[in-house]
């Protein structure tokens, strides 16, 4: 059986990354190769995490964006590590930068973020980490409704979290909330859909969710619009 090669990107702790590398040694992943870790940064902790969990040196591979004059050259940086090793899926686990169109062209429907709030309303640019969780909270308070939030996972698009969404799973706001609380209890679900999304993708049973309603409801762009921002005061590294 030839196992699909699996690259993770990573720019922080790689928590997501960690939680599927344990299933693909635990044999729930077995027809997923763990193959390629890109971080963007030498001090991403995920790093440490691969190695402990077995992945070699030569295959955690550092690309900084910096290094790079445009975003089609970054791109190709990328896209020279994954065809290097014949990476056939890729998985976005706390990925900072926007991907170069280049890699979503040549990874096309085989290459997927992980967002911990819903899409397109809850994500964006400048929507990551604690500010969704923030901005979800906010919106909530502000329209008295919905008491609910998403973890999820989509296909990478051009643009920000606009990608369609092939695994979802509602989580319960609870009356006192804080975005901490949140946050520990959305994570543990990103986890677990990562690992699905990577099994039914291997497995050729991936499909994509649509939405039959809008998120946010005529009259409230407003509310969105303020609970991201104050969101992104309060939070200003994510």
């Amino acid at each position: 059986m030839e196992r699909v090669k699996w690259c993770s990107m990573i720019s922080g702790g790689g928590t997501t990354m960690e939680a599927a590398l344990k299933e693909c040694h635990s044999g729930r992943l077995y027809k997923i190769e763990p193959t390629l870790i890109i971080a963007s940064s030498n001090h991403a902790g995920g790093i440490e995490k691969a190695r402990d969990l077995g992945i070699p040196h030569d295959d955690i591979v550092i690309i900084h964006r910096k290094h790079y004059g445009s975003a089609k050259t970054f791109g190709e940086s990328i896209l020279a590590a994954c065809q290097q090793r014949k990476v056939g899926v890729i998985t976005q686990n706390g990925w900072m930068l926007k991907t170069p169109q280049n890699v979503i062209d040549a990874f096309s429907g085989k290459i997927f973020n992980q967002h911990p709030g819903p899409t397109p309303d809850f994500g964006g640019r400048g929507m990551f980490g604690r500010r969704v969780h923030c901005a979800r909270l906010l919106f909530v308070q502000m329209t008295n409704r919905a008491f609910w939030t998403e973890a999820i996972i989509q296909r990478v698009a051009y643009r920000y979290d606009e990608g369609a969404i092939v695994k979802k799973r509602i989580i319960a706001i609870h009356e006192g909330d804080t975005v901490e609380d949140l946050q520990a209890r959305v994570l543990p679900i990103e986890h677990e859909i990562q690992i699905e999304m990577l099994e039914d993708f291997a497995n050729g049973c991936l499909e994509e969710i649509s939405r039959k309603h809008s998120l946010v409801l005529p009259g409230e762009e407003q509310a969105l619009a303020e609970a991201k921002r104050i969101a992104c005061l309060r939070y200003p590294n994510g």
